[in-house]
């Protein structure tokens, strides 16, 4: 039994006793207490006692919530008109008392048959109010299961979700890459080697790191600088290429893996020209309140007969900010009105994930 049961066991508890021991507030003061009338007071506390649990533990789950609700009604007004009827005559014939000049007006002047319904609708509305009880608490705490569940399955297809999407991601990245160094090779072995070693290093990150769901963004940041300088590698010097960093040191932001490659990517792939000044910026700054990433770049696009992964990029990023945090981030991006430069901001709004 976990602690939320027995914490549920012991509030069930605590409010019976409450209502069986509520008799003894109409003893005479003075007289002491007399097993025989805490007993006949009893009786009321109990019928109440077993139209709760009878609605909690068996009519509600097994007919209310199995949508046979006529069969509900039927039986609980059986039930309580039944026991309505029979708690007053217990009263009646076990107990009788005259009615003295405290009663109230209507009780001492009221015909008999008048009092006896009047008597008998009272006992059946106290006990339609356990009943009313009772289903509310069982539909409320049921309720409460399935958002519980519908919360973890949320939870367990996100997170399946952000698995698929990194293993999309890894070969996406490792294609392109591949390919980069691939060129390379053919006119600077030295240069090629060197891009291995990047690759290497990149590839130790994504193996032991990219699988946590967020990681330190120190890590993240030295991922993006291992493949901005093995990107540069195959670049002539006229190409502008730029990377600033601006975090805490310590950095103890944490932030989801592999949100900024595929920007980085496009930006290599569609901002340089071998004919064009070309230039790429990069700019990733954060502080207590957010994330920065911005990203401009020159714009080339390429030609209809080289689309190889065109879209993919963009919109994984989409896909991943929006799994990894939903309404907390912006994201504008677009080209200038000669269609000659690129930019790409996105500012995470985030402050749960910090341990600062």
């Amino acid at each position: 039994m976990n602690d939320r049961s027995k914490l549920v066991y012991l509030i069930h508890a605590s409010i019976w006793i409450i209502i069986f021991l509520s008799p003894l507030m109409s003893f005479n003061h003075g007289n002491g207490v007399s097993l025989r009338e805490f007993v006949f007071f009893s009786v009321g506390p109990i019928s109440l006692f077993v139209v709760f649990y009878l609605n909690y533990l068996w009519l509600t789950p097994h007919l209310f919530v199995t949508n046979r609700k006529s069969y509900f009604w039927i039986i609980n007004v059986i039930v309580i008109v039944s026991m309505g009827i029979a708690l007053h005559y217990w009263m009646t014939f076990t107990h009788p008392r005259p009615m003295g000049p405290h009663g109230s007006d209507f009780m001492r002047h009221s015909p008999a048959p008048l009092v006896t319904v009047f008597l008998i609708l009272r006992n059946i509305f106290n006990l339609t109010i356990s009943a009313v009880i009772a289903m509310s608490v069982q539909l409320a705490f049921r309720w409460h299961q399935s958002e519980t569940a519908r919360r973890e399955a949320e939870a367990a297809r996100t997170e399946a979700e952000l698995k698929n999407l990194r293993s999309q991601i890894n070969p996406h990245f490792l294609l392109n890459t591949l390919n980069n160094i691939y060129a390379l090779t053919a006119f600077d072995t030295a240069r090629a080697q060197e891009a291995i070693l990047e690759l290497s290093k990149m590839l130790r990150y994504m193996l032991y790191d990219n699988e946590e769901q967020y990681v330190n963004l120190e890590k993240e940041v030295q991922f993006l600088t291992n493949y901005v300088r093995l990107m540069r590698i195959r670049l002539s010097a006229d190409v502008d290429v730029r990377m600033d960093t601006a975090i805490p040191s310590p950095c103890c932001i944490r932030i989801a893996p592999l949100i900024f490659i595929s920007l980085i990517e496009n930006a290599f792939k569609h901002g340089v020209s071998a004919t064009h000044p070309s230039f790429i910026h990069i700019s990733l700054k954060a502080d207590d309140e957010s994330i920065t990433f911005h990203i401009r770049n020159s714009n080339y696009p390429k030609g209809s007969v080289d689309r190889s992964g065109h879209g993919i990029g963009l919109q994984q990023v989409a896909t991943r900010l929006e799994m990894a945090y939903p309404g907390t981030y912006e994201w504008t991006r677009g080209t200038d009105n000669d269609n000659n430069i690129y930019s790409s901001t996105i500012i995470i709004h985030d402050t749960k994930l910090r341990n600062n």
